[in-house]
């Protein structure tokens, strides 16, 4: 089995696998079942080619959300943790004399 290559439409995870983003899959998806629903004007037989389309952009749809949901519950938190330190200040005033 050959390794496979990093490339920009692969990802590394923490884990050390490759995952496949699947934001431009979802895109090209809606894309696709667009032009097969409303852009196409050919018939084929036994294929209804707007239906085709229309199951296109739902799993475009379907996939798009699922991946921004993936998107959103491993994306680095914004927050940092802050603890409290204590710091004396060296400088002391003096006594005071009356």
């Amino acid at each position: 089995m050959r390794p496979i290559h990093e490339t920009s439409c692969l990802r590394r995870h923490g884990s050390g696998y490759l995952r496949v983003v699947q934001l431009g899959t979802s895109i090209f998806l809606i894309a696709l079942g667009a032009i097969l629903r409303y852009a196409v004007t050919a018939t084929v037989s036994g294929i209804d080619l707007t239906t085709v389309g229309l199951i296109l952009m739902i799993v475009g749809v379907a996939g798009l959300l699922i991946s921004m949901a993936y998107l959103m519950a491993w994306r680095p938190r914004r927050g940092r943790l802050v603890r409290e330190q204590v710091v004396e200040d060296p400088y002391r005033e003096p006594p005071r004399s009356y």
